[in-house]
């Protein structure tokens, strides 16, 4: 299996959260709320290219009658099932190692 990295596992889950508009900007703005990362768009989109081509997530284009927008399409996201799993076996990982942490005797 590829393996996901931190920022990348952070990004599937943000999309997994917003099934109803999983667009780059509501996800950007999710990660700078909630994970308290600022992205620029172009580490978002890098890093959105790199889950294509590892096969976790994949887009469409959605025609935008948005003014600001200039007729841009949209890109609508979800999570393969290859990302679903990747993102679970990270989950599993991260886990073992937090199980010590509950250990008063940790510093």
């Amino acid at each position: 299996m590829t393996k996901i990295g931190e920022f990348e596992l952070l990004v599937v889950l943000s999309i997994l959260r917003h099934p109803e508009a999983p667009y780059a900007n509501r996800i950007r703005d999710d990660l700078a709320e909630n994970a308290r990362r600022s992205v620029t768009r172009g580490a978002l989109y890098r890093t959105l290219d790199r889950l294509e081509a590892k096969g976790f997530i994949e887009w469409e284009l959605e025609p935008d009658t948005t003014p600001a927008r200039g007729g841009h399409p949209m890109r609508r996201l979800s999570v393969t099932g290859e990302g679903v799993e990747a993102a679970r076996s990270t989950r599993d990982v991260l886990l073992t190692f937090f199980d010590g942490l509950a250990d008063p005797s940790m510093p």
